[in-house]
């Protein structure tokens, strides 16, 4: 990780947001002070600064921020400077009205809150690169900026508008993609409902009907917002990048957010970084995050920033629980041990006034003696011994198809069976992954190099093209193990059901063929596995037809849908393609993985404390494996005894006998061993029995 334009410390990164223009100039010096004792190294600003960089129309006024530069470069802290664009200035919107964003009912939203634009607006770009480039100009060298934080979270609020300078926006981007009038036409099979339009300017973005919208419209318009907002980020990108070849530019992500595809993000940025709030309340909230952290890893196969996470209790849920005693530190060390090389914060100090004044910070409403401070002190230590682990990776035999085609597609108002959500199924088939201790991995098809791991879960792939079917072909001819799940295959990339129905391109790889959907509302249908254990099957169902080369490993039992097939086996070349009809509980979902995962060549055990995690990064020649307790009660993990401590957790030290390691972790404790790594595959796990 020496490359500058990849990583810009040579340890982890420690820090949060600051807002030095929200305070007088007397709280600068304390907080810089407070902020080298605790080993800060890098603070994001000034995020929201718009109106005191540009208080008028052209006329910048930059003293404020660099004296501000020159005093963090003098403490050593480095700075991740934003480009003070996500929010345009009081004095923009009075005069230019037309750039705030409309809602698909036709009401035009008012200043007052952030992101408070649309994308699509001519002006407000033009605004937006001016202040980019004085900021680049400006700034590009000083010696505290490490990076460029771009923006701020696009799309949070506001990723799609329905306004007219959107509409003619989205009609450029079709004839773009379809190349004619005809082209949008076929493309969304108009003639249905009398749909057919004669000129592309009767064409408009989804805004509100009588009944159910045109589900290729609906589609278009989804990716259209998300390459529209991706626009403004290119633009901020390339004046960056010519006037400050040398530094970083990142924008903050926000986990497994629905609506921009994050591939096509990432893929324009050097540095992926994540804002991550796992609520401190949800039991299973360390599991569902860790979805979104191997996405983070995999988009751009390196290690990434967390960027903003809470220290605390956040201010936008319906109930803000705080964070126990001792969650800050877990959800920090997740985070690295999930690939980040840093953990940060939001916020630096805690606002006064706003819409966040409620929301945690590192330096709370009582100052120093806030608890958050003194757990972000022992945080900030822990993280510079954890230096060596910097740039490594972590170790993953497991990935998802992580694909936003599918993800805008199953959507309420989508003309579907029933409603259907990648998210939900996501998060169910990892929940049981993450039981077998298997950190997850993503991938994009096509794109993503495949061969790397054992086995491919795609919890549903609603839309399929011919493309992403020939790459999951080759990679089970070569070896792999593909595990797919219900409702898949259905239709292609113009929301076309397939010729023939599901699953379409995959139906050769499958061996399988789809007569009918069969959501269960109220209907208990059994499914009973090969092996003689039985389940339930939740909400969902189908009706398939297997070729006579594939294998049943499960049927349904009892009516409707007695003796079909529920989930099917087919052998293709060297490996092996699942395909799972039934919507199965954890219960059901984490032995039947541990099967495929282990007939995959994995070495994989069953956790006997779903709330200790384990993870491993690697360097290719050590080992950094991370054993942290997400429960508020005390757990026990035992490992190798070779194994060196490099961060020991709070409490009884670890006991080191010639059988092994036995580490006591205290409630929301962790542990980090240092090993060799092993000559095994990429496959093996280390022998952490918790």
């Amino acid at each position: 990780m020496t490359n500058p334009r990849t990583w810009p410390l040579p340890t982890m990164a420690f820090g949060g947001d600051w807002n030095p223009d929200q305070w007088p100039r007397e709280v600068w010096q304390a907080d810089i002070a407070l902020m080298r004792r605790i080993g800060v190294n890098l603070v994001s600003l000034p995020v929201f600064a718009w109106p005191q960089l540009e208080p008028a129309d052209g006329e910048y006024r930059t003293e404020w921020l660099a004296e501000i530069l020159d005093a963090l470069d003098a403490a050593g802290i480095g700075v991740a400077l934003a480009t003070g664009t996500a929010t345009p200035p009081a004095w923009l919107v009075r005069r230019h009205p037309e750039v705030l964003p409309v809602r698909a009912d036709g009401v035009r939203l008012d200043f007052g809150s952030r992101q408070s634009y649309c994308p699509s607006s001519t002006l407000f770009r033009e605004k937006l690169a001016a202040l980019t480039t004085a900021m680049a100009t400006r700034f590009g060298d000083h010696p505290a900026v490490r990076l460029w934080h771009v923006s701020n979270e696009y799309g949070d609020h506001i990723a799609r508008c329905w306004c007219d300078a959107c509409a003619a926006a989205f009609r450029r981007w079709l004839l773009r993609r379809h190349g004619s009038l005809d082209g949008i036409n076929t493309a969304w099979g108009t003639k249905v409902w009398g749909q057919v339009y004669g000129d592309v300017e009767q064409i408009d973005p989804p805004r509100c009907t009588p009944g159910p919208d045109n589900p290729a419209r609906l589609l278009d318009f989804e990716r259209f917002s998300s390459d529209n907002v991706l626009e403004l980020f290119t633009l901020e990108l390339g004046i960056l990048g010519e006037l400050t070849p040398g530094l970083p530019r990142t924008t903050n992500f926000m986990g497994l957010f629905r609506d921009l595809d994050y591939w096509r993000f990432a893929d324009v940025e050097d540095l992926v970084s994540n804002d991550a709030y796992p609520d401190p309340a949800a039991a299973s909230s360390h599991t569902d995050i860790a979805l979104s952290y191997g996405l983070m890893r995999s988009l751009k196969s390196r290690p990434w920033l967390l960027i903003e996470s809470a220290p605390s209790a956040v201010s936008w849920r319906p109930t803000n629980v705080p964070k126990a005693p001792g969650q800050l530190r877990a959800h920090a060390l997740q985070a690295v041990a999930h690939g980040s090389d840093g953990a940060m914060f939001f916020q630096w100090r805690q606002a006064r006034t706003g819409p966040e004044r409620f929301h945690s910070a590192v330096v709370g409403h009582r100052g120093e003696a806030s608890r958050s401070f003194a757990e972000a002190s022992a945080l900030g230590a822990e993280l510079a011994a954890l230096a060596p682990v910097v740039g490594s990776r972590v170790r993953s035999s497991v990935a998802f198809v992580v694909d936003w085609d599918t993800i805008w597609a199953l959507r309420p108002d989508a003309s579907q069976p029933a409603q259907r959500s990648w998210h939900t199924e996501a998060y169910r088939y990892h929940a049981a992954l993450h039981q077998l201790e298997l950190a997850v991995d993503a991938v994009a098809l096509p794109g993503s190099e495949l061969s790397r791991y054992a086995v491919i879960v795609a919890p549903t792939l609603y839309v399929a093209s011919a493309e992403q079917a020939a790459a999951l072909a080759d990679y089970v001819r070569s070896g792999g193990t593909l595990v797919v799940g219900p409702f898949s295959g259905v239709v292609d990339d113009c929301e076309r059901i397939h010729a023939g129905g599901p699953p379409g391109p995959l139906r050769e790889l499958l061996g399988v063929e789809v007569d009918e959907q069969w959501p269960l509302t109220g209907t208990e249908q059994v499914v009973e596995f090969d092996s003689g254990a039985r389940t339930v099957a939740q909400d969902w169902a189908e009706w398939i037809d297997a070729s006579p080369d594939a294998e049943v490993v499960a049927r349904y039992d009892g009516r409707p849908l007695h003796d079909r097939p529920a989930i099917t086996r087919h052998r293709l070349g060297e490996g092996t393609a699942y395909y799972v009809s039934a919507g199965l509980d954890l219960e059901a979902l984490t032995p039947w993985l541990h099967q495929v995962c282990a007939d995959a060549g994995i070495d994989v055990r069953m956790s006997a404390n779903p709330a200790v995690e384990v993870v491993t990064r690697t360097d290719g020649d050590t080992d950094y494996v991370f054993v942290l307790n997400h429960a508020p009660i005390p757990a026990e993990a035992r490992g190798p005894a070779d194994a060196d401590v490099l961060l020991a957790p709070d409490g009884d030290p670890p006991v080191r006998r010639a059988s092994g390691l036995t580490i006591a972790l205290p409630p929301f404790g962790a542990a980090v061993l240092r090993l060799p790594s092993p000559s095994r595959s990429l496959h093996h796990i280390h022998s952490i029995e918790v």
